[in-house]
């Protein structure tokens, strides 16, 4: 079995990432008015290449706005729109 494949992150653009973030705030009772900004950065040797920044966060909901973003952060790596 190929691991490779189930660690892979998913290739997104901007906006889709934007688009799942604000979908999975608002999901959550305590972080539907959140307000981010996604950021690209340049790749580092872990992989990163965005980041989000989180505005206006309510302090009771600041741990699972946290949470949402990482997950997300693990799952989507940034492409370049076709």
């Amino acid at each position: 079995m190929d691991l490779d494949k189930f660690l892979a992150k998913t290739p997104a653009t901007l906006d889709e990432i934007r688009t799942r973030v604000g979908y999975a705030l608002a999901r959550h009772p305590k972080c539907r008015n959140v307000q981010f900004d996604i950021i690209s950065t340049p790749r580092t040797r872990r992989g990163g290449n965005w980041t989000i920044s989180l505005h206006q966060v309510a302090p009771d909901a600041l741990w699972e706005a946290s949470d949402i973003v990482a997950d997300i952060q693990e799952a989507y790596e940034l492409c370049v729109a076709a």
